[in-house]
């Protein structure tokens, strides 16, 4: 299997673990953010490590940790990132591949997380952007920082 760098969309699943540096501490486990609050960098790369190993060893599989782990909304999908619209900034506009339409969303139209189809360059925060490209299908990274916190990332498609 090779990588798809050449490609123009990929699809992936995601585990997030925020903490204390994470630019918006709240998710929908920890909507008041108290536990993120008080979890360090390294407390979230621990985690994230030991969940790896348990899913590279077969003990655990993806989709169930992420249901059960992630911070990331796409939690209820076991992971399954597709296109999360990002609800920090005032107006996201992105082509839908669904009936070949355009959609914007205010940010006050858009509380919970949007979801539109595989991404593209440009789309993502750049380190979770540049490792999911890298990735073969199938394939888990290490931990990959982001301003939205902890990852570990497989690559879906």
């Amino acid at each position: 299997m090779a990588s798809s760098t050449s490609g123009t969309q990929v699809r992936a699943s995601h585990i997030l673990i925020k903490h204390e540096g994470s630019r918006r501490k709240a998710s929908w486990k920890d909507p008041d953010g108290r536990v993120i609050k008080n979890t360090t960098r390294d407390s979230a790369v621990s985690q994230l490590k030991a969940i790896r190993e348990d899913i590279v060893s077969g003990k655990a599989k993806f989709e169930d940790v992420a249901s059960r782990v992630s911070d990331c909304s796409s939690a209820k999908r076991g992971g399954d990132l597709v296109l999360e619209l990002n609800r920090d900034v005032s107006l996201v506009c992105r082509l839908i591949a669904f009936e070949g339409r355009n959609a914007c969303y205010s940010k006050s139209s858009l509380y919970t997380t949007d979801v539109i189809g595989p991404f593209g360059r440009g789309q993502m925060q750049k380190p979770f952007e540049e490792t999911t490209f890298s990735l073969k299908v199938g394939e888990i990274s290490e931990i990959v920082d982001t301003d939205s916190g902890a990852h570990i990332i497989l690559r879906t498609g």
